[in-house]
C-alpha cells in the first residue's frame, strides 16, 4: 500500500471513530450502531486504453485489454445513528491479461485500489430504512502496465503506464426496503469528480438479517476513468457480490 492510501486510510479511521462522540454529544439518546461487511466480489471486468502514442502504424484506441471475470476484495464498514451516520468502503483489484489485436499483442498488469469515506443523512424516523443521502471523499490508485508487441517486426516493442492516485468528491444516495422481518433490499448509486474523469456506481443488495449480523448477496457496477501523461484508462466492473456484515 502507498504511502499516500496510508495517509489517507489513518485520516479515515480518525474520523470514524471520532463520529460516534460527536453524534452522541448531538444527540444524547442517540446510541449508534456499528457493522462491518467484508465481501467477495467475481466482477466482470473490462479495461479499454487510449494513447496519444500509437505503438504501432497509427492505432491509439484499445478496447478490453484486460477482459475477464476475476474476484476482487471489498470490506464496508459503517455507523449509524437515528438520522447522521457515516461509512467507509475499501476495494483491492489485481489481476493480468494478454490480447491479441490485429496488428499488436499486448500485455498487461493491473493493480487498483479505491477508498471511500462518506458521512449521511437520514431524514426518515426509523433507523435503517428508507432514504439516505451521503457526500464525501472517493481516493483511486491505479497501477497499469501495458506492454505491446508489434507483429510488424519492423516495430519494436513498447510499453505505457499509469501509476497515480486520484481523490474526487463524491456524492450519491441509497435507499432501503423492509421487506419482512429479516429481509430488506437497499439500491445505491452515486457518482465522484476531481482529480479523475469522472467515477460513477450501482448497486443493489439484499440483506436476510440473523442473530449477529446479516447475510449479504447482491450486484455492483462500478466505472472508473483516469488520465495521465496523454493515456486515457477506463475500468469497468459488474458482477455479483456475497458476504456477511457483523453488527455490534
Amino acid at each position: 500500500m502507498s504511502n499516500d492510501l496510508r495517509s489517507f486510510a489513518t485520516a479515515v479511521m480518525a474520523l470514524c471513530m471520532a463520529g460516534a462522540p460527536l453524534a452522541s454529544h448531538a444527540q444524547q439518546s442517540e446510541a449508534w450502531e456499528w457493522t462491518i461487511a467484508p465481501y467477495l466480489w467475481a466482477p466482470s471486468i473490462a479495461t479499454d486504453l487510449r494513447t496519444g502514442q500509437p505503438p504501432a502504424e497509427t492505432d491509439s484506441a484499445f478496447s478490453d485489454i484486460i477482459d475477464k471475470i476475476d474476484g476482487a476484495f471489498l470490506i464496508h464498514a459503517e455507523g449509524r445513528g437515528d438520522h447522521f451516520g457515516a461509512f467507509a468502503d475499501y476495494i483491492f483489484l489485481g489481476l493480468a491479461d494478454d490480447r491479441q489485436f490485429p496488428r499488436v499483442a499486448t500485455r498487461s498488469d493491473l493493480d487498483s485500489q479505491l477508498f471511500e469515506l462518506a458521512a449521511f443523512w437520514s431524514p426518515g424516523e426509523e433507523r435503517s430504512h428508507g432514504l439516505d443521502v451521503f457526500g464525501g471523499l472517493r481516493y483511486v490508485d491505479v497501477d497499469l502496465k501495458v506492454r505491446f508487441d508489434p507483429i510488424n517486426p519492423v516495430f519494436s516493442p513498447s510499453e505505457r503506464s499509469i501509476d497515480k492516485s486520484y481523490s474526487d468528491f463524491m456524492l450519491g444516495a441509497h435507499y432501503t426496503w423492509a421487506l419482512s422481518d429479516r429481509w430488506q433490499l437497499t439500491l445505491r448509486g452515486d457518482g465522484s469528480f476531481g482529480e479523475t474523469e469522472g467515477t460513477h456506481s450501482a448497486s443493489a443488495v439484499v440483506r436476510y438479517h440473523v442473530k449477529h449480523g446479516a447475510w449479504i448477496v447482491g450486484y455492483r457496477y462500478l466505472a472508473i476513468e483516469v488520465e495521465t501523461g496523454g493515456n486515457n484508462t477506463d475500468i469497468t466492473l459488474s458482477g455479483p457480490l456475497a458476504g456477511f456484515e457483523f453488527a455490534f
